[in-house]
C-alpha cells in the first residue's frame, strides 16, 4: 500500500473515531442530563380549593327546608380528609363568596351577628385548616363593618391584591402572603418551601354594592394588579398560586369583564390558579367547550400550560391540582408537571351521592343550624295558589309575578307625594331559580298555604336592595331585547330538533317587565349577545304596549328593580338601556326580600297567579322545539298550554316540548 492510500485510510479511521466519540459523548451527555433531572430532589404538592360556597356549610337546603346530597362543605370536607390521608404534602384554599348565599348567611348577618361569636364560615374554615382565602364580590353584600368583624376570626391569611382603601394607596386586605410550607420529598426528606398566594376581587363590586363601598374602597384592574405583583411573588416564593374570584372569561380579552382568568394565566410567574365566580366546572371531561382552543387543555386542566381548576359552587366539587415540583438548578423549586380535576360529591346522571357528610363538621354547626331552621319557619302570610318556577323561561310565571307585584307596591308607596308621582310604575324581575347550571332541583316550588321566611328566600335568593330607574320607551325596548337573548334562534322552516334556551345566558338576567304587554319572536336573531354587545338591527320584542296602547320612544316610566340591575350589571348594554347608574332615582336601604315580606304581611293572603303579560309569537311551522326543566313539573304540564312533557333528560332533568 502506498503512502497516499495509507494516509487516506488513517484519516478516514480517525474521522470515524472522532464522529463516533462525538455521538457517544452526546448520548452520554443526554443520559447524564436525564439522569440529573430524574435524580434531583422532587416532591408532590397537592393543592385543594373551594369556590363560591355561599354559606352552604351543611348538607341542608334552607330554601326548601329539607336535607340535600348535592352540596355543602360538610360533604366536601370528606374529600378533603381523604386527600390529606393519601398525600403527605397538601394545602387548602378558597377563592371567595363565602358568607352570603342562603338563609343561614342572612340569619347570621341580619339577626344573630358576629360580635360575640365566631362566624360559622370561619369556624369551619379554621377547623378544616385552610391555608389562605381570597375575597369574592358577595363578601361585601352585608357591608364592610360586618365583613371586617367576620374575617377577624380567621386563623389563616385573607388576601385581595387589587382591593384598596379609598386613598387608592393602602390595601384593604393583605395584597399577598408568603407561606412557609414544610414538605417531604419523594425520598422521605424534609424541606421548607415558600408558597406565594395572591387573589383578586371583581372590580364591579363598586357597582353591585355601591351603597356600602362608595367612598370607602377602590378596586384596581385584575390583570394590571397581577402584572404588578406576580414578579414580586415570583422572586420571593418558590411556587406562586393565584386564587382569583374570576371566571375563565373571554379568550380575546375584555377589560370590563369580571372573568379574567384566561388572561391571568398568561402572566409570567404564576404556577397554579384556583378560580371561580362563574359557577362552572373546569376541567370538565364531559364538555367540548374548549376543544377548539389550543391554549386550554380540558383534560389535563391547564391554561397556557398553567395548572388551573374551577370547582363549581356550593361545595359541589373540590378543586384539586397535583403539582410535581423539583429543586431548580438556580436554587428554589420549580413546577415540573401538573394535572387538575374537580372532584364531585354528587353524581348528577345517576342521582346518587358520592360521599357522606362528616359528622364532626355537622356537630360544629348543629346550634346555628337549629337556629336557622327556627328562623326560616317564621310565617309571614298565606298563598292561595302554588308558586313555582318550573316553566319560568317559557311562560309568564307566578314566582316572578309575586316579586314584581311586591316591587311595584313598594315603589308606588315610596314616590307618593314626590315629583315622581306623575310617572307610571313598572317592575322588572327575573327567575333566579330556573334549573340551568344550578341543576335539576334548582327551582322554586312553594305549596298552597303558609308562607314563611324560607319561602321568600327561595323566591329571592340575593340580598339586593330595591332601586328604581326613570327610563323612556326606547330604553325599555332595548332592555327587553337584551333579556330575550336567553333564547336561541328557532328556524321556522326546520324539521330538526331545536333547543330553545341558550345555556350560556343566565336566567337571573332574563327580566320580565310587568305593567307592559309584549310578545317575543324567537324566529328572529337576538339583537344582543349575552354580554350586551349589539349583534345586528333585529328586534325580537313586538307589540310592546302600555294599557293597550303601543309605547313610544319618548314615553317615560319608573321601573322598580334592584341595585345590581340599576347600576348596569348583568351585561345588558348600559348605553342603550340606560342601566348605567345615571338613571337611578330611588336607592332604597331595604332589601327586595324585605319588600316582599312586607307586601305579604300587608296583604295577609296573596294570589300570585301570573298575569300573562308576555308570550311567544306564534310559529305554526315548528313542532320539535325542546326545553329542560324539573321532572317534578310533569303533572303540571298537563294543564300548561305552552309545554308538553316528553321524557327524561340529561343530569336528572326532564325534557318538555315547547308549543308555539
Amino acid at each position: 500500500m502506498n503512502k497516499s492510500i495509507l494516509f487516506k485510510e488513517i484519516r478516514r479511521i480517525f474521522i470515524f473515531i472522532l464522529l463516533a466519540g462525538t455521538i457517544i459523548f452526546g448520548i452520554l451527555g443526554c443520559v447524564a442530563t436525564e439522569n440529573y433531572v430524574e435524580s434531583r430532589t422532587q416532591a408532590d404538592l397537592v393543592l385543594m380549593g373551594t369556590s363560591d360556597i355561599h354559606h352552604h356549610l351543611t348538607d341542608y337546603d334552607y330554601f326548601q327546608d329539607r336535607e340535600t346530597e348535592n352540596y355543602g362543605i360538610a360533604r366536601t370536607s370528606a374529600i378533603i380528609s381523604r386527600i390529606r390521608a393519601e398525600n403527605q404534602n397538601t394545602m387548602l384554599f378558597d377563592n371567595g363568596d363565602t358568607i352570603q348565599g342562603n338563609p343561614m348567611g342572612d340569619y347570621i348577618a341580619r339577626v344573630k351577628g358576629v360580635e360575640e361569636e365566631i362566624h360559622p364560615v370561619f369556624d369551619i374554615f379554621n377547623y378544616l385548616s385552610y391555608d389562605a382565602m381570597n375575597l369574592g364580590n358577595h363578601e361585601f353584600n352585608y357591608g364592610l363593618e360586618f365583613l371586617s368583624d367576620s374575617i377577624a376570626y380567621a386563623n389563616f391569611p385573607i388576601v385581595s391584591t387589587n382591593l384598596y382603601h379609598a386613598d387608592k394607596k393602602t390595601h384593604w386586605a393583605e395584597p399577598y402572603v408568603i407561606i412557609d410550607k414544610e414538605i417531604i420529598d419523594t425520598e422521605g426528606n424534609l424541606h421548607t418551601i415558600k408558597v406565594g398566594v395572591m387573589g383578586f376581587v371583581p372590580p364591579n363590586i363598586l357597582l353591585w354594592d355601591k351603597n356600602h363601598l362608595e367612598g370607602n374602597v377602590h378596586v384596581k384592574d385584575i390583570i394590571e394588579s397581577a402584572q404588578e405583583y406576580a414578579p414580586i411573588l415570583d422572586k420571593e416564593a418558590d411556587i406562586v398560586i393565584a386564587i382569583p374570584h374570576s371566571g375563565m372569561g373571554s379568550t380575546t380579552g375584555n377589560p370590563d369583564s369580571d372573568n379574567r382568568t384566561y388572561e391571568l394565566a398568561k402572566i409570567k410567574g404564576i404556577d397554579a390558579i384556583f378560580f371561580g365566580h362563574s359557577h362552572v366546572t373546569f376541567p370538565d371531561p364531559n364538555s367540548d367547550y374548549y376543544s377548539d382552543n389550543p391554549n386550554i387543555n380540558n383534560e389535563k386542566g391547564t391554561i397556557f400550560g398553567v395548572a388551573a381548576v374551577e370547582p363549581n359552587f356550593w361545595g359541589s366539587h373540590l378543586g384539586l391540582i397535583n403539582l410535581r415540583i423539583g429543586e431548580s438548578d438556580q436554587g428554589g423549586w420549580v413546577v415540573l408537571d401538573s394535572n387538575s380535576e374537580a372532584i364531585p360529591i354528587y353524581d348528577k346522571d345517576n342521582r346518587t351521592h358520592l360521599v357522606d357528610a362528616r359528622e364532626d363538621v355537622l356537630e360544629r354547626l348543629e346550634t346555628v343550624h337549629d337556629e336557622t331552621i327556627n328562623y326560616i319557619r317564621q310565617e309571614v302570610g298565606q298563598t292561595t295558589s302554588r308558586i313555582h318556577s318550573f316553566f319560568a323561561l317559557v311562560r309568564d310565571d307566578p314566582s316572578v309575578q309575586i316579586v314584581n307585584n311586591a316591587q311595584k307596591w313598594y315603589i308606588e308607596k315610596y314616590i307618593q307625594g314626590t315629583e315622581y308621582e306623575i310617572y307610571p310604575v313598572l317592575s322588572a324581575a327575573a327567575p333566579f331559580k330556573a334549573g340551568g347550571r344550578g341543576g335539576a332541583e334548582y327551582y322554586t316550588d312553594i305549596p298552597v298555604g303558609s308562607l314563611a321566611i324560607k319561602n321568600i328566600a327561595d323566591l329571592y335568593v340575593y340580598p339586593n336592595t330595591v332601586q328604581a330607574v326613570l327610563l323612556n320607551g326606547a330604553q325599555i325596548q332595548e332592555w327587553l331585547e337584551f333579556s330575550a337573548s336567553i333564547f336561541n334562534t328557532i328556524d321556522p322552516n326546520s324539521n330538526e330538533r331545536q333547543q330553545l334556551i341558550n345555556d350560556s345566558f343566565r336566567s337571573y338576567n332574563f327580566d320580565i317587565i310587568d305593567g307592559l304587554t309584549y310578545e317575543i319572536d324567537v324566529s328572529v336573531d337576538a339583537r344582543y349577545n349575552r354580554s350586551g354587545e349589539l349583534q345586528g338591527n333585529t328586534h325580537r320584542i313586538i307589540n310592546l304596549s302600555f294599557e293597550g296602547n303601543p309605547i313610544v320612544d319618548e314615553q317615560m316610566f319608573i321601573v322598580a328593580t334592584n341595585n345590581y340591575r340599576a347600576a348596569g350589571s348583568g351585561g345588558n348594554s348600559p348605553k342603550a338601556t340606560g342601566l348605567d347608574g345615571s338613571t337611578i332615582i330611588i336607592q332604597s336601604p331595604d332589601e327586595n326580600r324585605q319588600a316582599i315580606i312586607n307586601y305579604i304581611i300587608e296583604q295577609g293572603s296573596i294570589d300570585p297567579s301570573a298575569d300573562n303579560n308576555w308570550s311567544f309569537k306564534s310559529i305554526d311551522t315548528v313542532s320539535d322545539v325542546y326545553y329542560y326543566s324539573s321532572p317534578l313539573a310533569e303533572p303540571l304540564a298537563e294543564s300548561v298550554e305552552e309545554v308538553d312533557y316528553v321524557g327524561t333528560g340529561p343530569e336528572g332533568f326532564a325534557e318538555y316540548k315547547v308549543n308555539f
